[in-house]
């Protein structure tokens, strides 16, 4: 009588030369088969991410009040109380920045996601999977940048609030918006990869993204700074988001200061709209090129 091969699911959490592309392949999955099996995982964790955003109405409720407060309180009352000669719309030059705002929280949230996910099981759960775990970092940043997107184009329909009118361009400002959100997700990723405890993960996020969003030029024009500061938001990549945006917009938020020189400068070269959105794009494949190479240690 022949002897009955026993599987022994145990072997695919051993440690080998593959293990950073996720558990090993099982015989007979070719590269096709594998790369149709990665697809089909971001599609899954993608829609996962959009189904958890569509369903939780009060926190897309939730999440419009601070922009809305941003522009139409802050925007408001600085409008009135600065002079016409050196501010032109106090409210238009602010409305990049609260789009930048509305996108950041869902998309990092997708980060603190992944920490849950860790202490529930349901992450282990994904990592035997015979799929490679960049594949599972990319699907689940598909999906953050997709709800983050979602927040920017509700905050952008608000745009004639800050006398930005509808116009084609919007389109292309809508790109960028999906760009900033993928680049928020991935750093959110990084994080949550690095951090095991979810009180740890929210007060460290919050400690760095605050300094990043006001050292960015979302709410004060970046020429004329002090020396110190000015060095500081030239290297915040968040300050080249934001006026890729800014000038992206149709309207005045471009030219909303009385001198109209809002953007940022290397030694009076202003670098151009596409030069900054590769920026952005950079630093959201080196956050998630170091999520990878964390994520691909066996847990």
């Amino acid at each position: 009588m022949a002897q009955t091969e026993v599987h022994d699911p145990r072997a695919e959490h051993t440690d080998s030369p593959d293990a950073d592309h996720g558990a090993p392949v099982p015989p007979g999955i070719g590269n096709g088969s594998r790369l149709a099996q990665d697809l089909r995982t971001m599609k899954v964790l993608w829609h996962r991410e959009t189904i958890r955003f569509s369903r939780n109405r009060l926190r897309i409720a939730m999440g419009m009040v601070t922009p809305l407060m941003f522009l139409l309180v802050l925007g408001t009352g600085l409008n009135s109380a600065m002079s016409e000669e050196s501010l032109r719309n106090f409210r238009a030059f602010l409305f990049p920045g609260v789009v930048l705002m509305s996108v950041q929280a869902p998309a990092i949230a997708v980060g603190a996601s992944i920490v849950w996910d860790r202490r529930s099981g349901f992450l282990r759960q994904m990592l035997v999977a015979p799929v490679r775990r960049s594949a599972i970092l990319v699907g689940t940043c598909l999906g953050g940048a997709t709800s983050g997107a979602a927040y920017g184009v509700l905050v952008l329909l608000l745009g004639p609030v800050a006398d930005v009118p509808y116009h084609p361009m919007l389109l292309v400002v809508l790109l960028q918006v999906v760009l900033v959100s993928f680049a928020f997700t991935a750093l959110g990723v990084a994080a949550a990869v690095c951090i095991r405890r979810p009180e740890t993960f929210q007060v460290a996020v919050s400690m760095c993204m605050l300094p990043l969003f006001f050292l960015s030029g979302a709410m004060f024009p970046v020429d004329g700074l002090p020396g110190w500061l000015g060095t500081l938001v030239r290297l915040n990549p968040l300050t080249y988001a934001v006026d890729a945006l800014r000038r992206s917009m149709p309207g005045d938020t471009a030219v909303a200061m009385g001198d109209g020189s809002v953007s940022p400068e290397w030694w009076g070269w202003t670098p151009p709209v596409l030069v900054e959105a590769g920026l952005v794009a950079t630093l959201a494949v080196l956050a998630l090129a170091v999520a990878t190479r964390r994520f691909s240690r066996v847990e």
